[in-house]
């Protein structure tokens, strides 16, 4: 009997050793990773400079607290700033507790403004975390399931329906800020129409509500840019990052500009390892890592390579309804559901993930060689073909 709660429908399978883009199991089986952890691990396992960052760091200092400066987080917080545009930053261990403090400032403004009952705007099919106001602000029934009642002070529209967005402004005053990710993952990789984000920058501006963007997923790399929004030309006010930040460490955080980055002052909101320095030398080296490789650029030009071998594998394919992706985030949305596949793959040596009931869902490692991209794409296809 295992001794750990009932929460997670585990794969039958144990892995002891990670290299690069393959992980072993502990029977010594290796598999070509297309999901690095959901989108965690984006320089590969047991990438080298960054497990020497953490060991020099571990043999050094791992933990002091937030109530003393942190040099390593200082520094850190300078790389993102001037990789993002922002100008503050506040660090956590997770996406979702990034999240939470977006939410906790889109409240603070308001209740600032006197406004009794501020609300964030949220989309449907979202995810933004397991926590309860993250579970809240996340568009999808099946998480919030019997954790009713849900917390006051969302509002929920349809993803990439700008016209939604526009009622809300027009008859809700209590709205302070919208919480949107620049492509759905959880979601399906669900890419939004060209225009979407810049308008609803427009509507922000019109209405004074603080654009938030769930940068979670989409973050440090994964598109062919260092953040999406960076695609366009404007900013938002708020962004949140994780995952790919620490290759494997836990570490989040959340960035602001703006009134928005001076709203949080001392007692209104903290976090005991959040930006402790062995997850902030972890967070260091990885932006090294991206930097020294030019692995935005190569995430770009992996994307474009997969995309074109599961276009032309599967064309004709009845099973296939759609194949998209913005670098590194990229889906095969089938006409039925194939929960199966993930099974199947793991059988097939590659892992895979699929969600929604029918999207195939690929977030391998930036540090691909061409041949590993073309071994992941030939896989997937086999398994859709089967």
């Amino acid at each position: 009997m295992s001794h750990l709660m009932n929460t997670y429908a585990r794969l039958p399978v144990a892995f002891v050793k990670g290299e690069g883009a393959y992980l072993e199991d502990a029977q010594g089986n290796r598999y070509l990773d297309g999901l690095t952890g959901l989108a965690v691990v984006g320089l590969g396992h047991a990438n080298s400079a960054v497990a020497a960052a953490i060991s020099k760091q571990a043999q050094t200092l791992t933990h002091t607290s937030n109530l003393y400066e942190i040099p390593l987080q200082t520094q850190l917080a300078d790389r993102l700033c001037a990789l993002s545009g922002m100008e503050k930053t506040f660090f956590a261990n997770s996406g979702a507790e990034a999240n939470e403090a977006a939410i906790k400032l889109a409240r603070l403004k308001g209740n600032n403004e006197g406004i009794s009952q501020p609300c964030v705007l949220v989309m449907d099919n979202s995810f933004h975390g397991r926590t309860m106001a993250t579970l809240t602000a996340t568009g999808n029934r099946k998480v919030h399931a019997g954790f009713e009642p849900l917390l006051q002070g969302f509002v929920r529209v349809p993803y990439n329906d700008v016209d939604a967005v526009r009622q809300v402004a027009q008859t809700n005053p209590n709205v302070t800020a919208l919480l949107v990710e620049p492509v759905l993952g959880e979601g399906g990789i669900v890419i939004p129409n060209d225009n979407y984000l810049t308008q609803l920058r427009e509507i922000c501006d019109a209405t004074g509500w603080l654009m938030m963007l769930d940068e979670i997923q989409t973050g440090n790399g994964r598109t062919g840019r260092y953040f999406a929004y960076q695609f366009h030309d404007w900013m938002p006010d708020v962004v949140t990052t994780a995952k790919g930040l620490g290759n494997g460490m836990p570490i989040g955080v959340c960035m602001a500009r703006g009134a928005a980055a001076e709203l949080f002052v001392p007692g209104n909101h903290g976090s005991t390892f959040g930006g402790n320095p062995l997850a902030c030398a972890a967070g260091n080296a990885v932006l090294d890592e991206i930097e020294a490789h030019n692995l935005i650029d190569r995430a770009a030009q992996l994307g474009e390579r997969i995309l074109s071998q599961l276009n032309e594998g599967l064309a004709g394919n009845n099973r296939v309804k759609e194949v998209r992706g913005l670098g590194l985030m990229i889906a095969v949305e089938l006409n039925d559901d194939a929960p199966e596949l993930v099974q199947a793959g793991l059988d097939a040596g590659v892992l895979i993930n699929v969600t929604q009931g029918n999207i195939v869902r690929l977030l391998p490692p930036l540090t691909l060689s061409d041949d590993e991209a073309d071994e992941l794409a030939s896989k997937v296809v086999s398994l859709i073909q089967s």
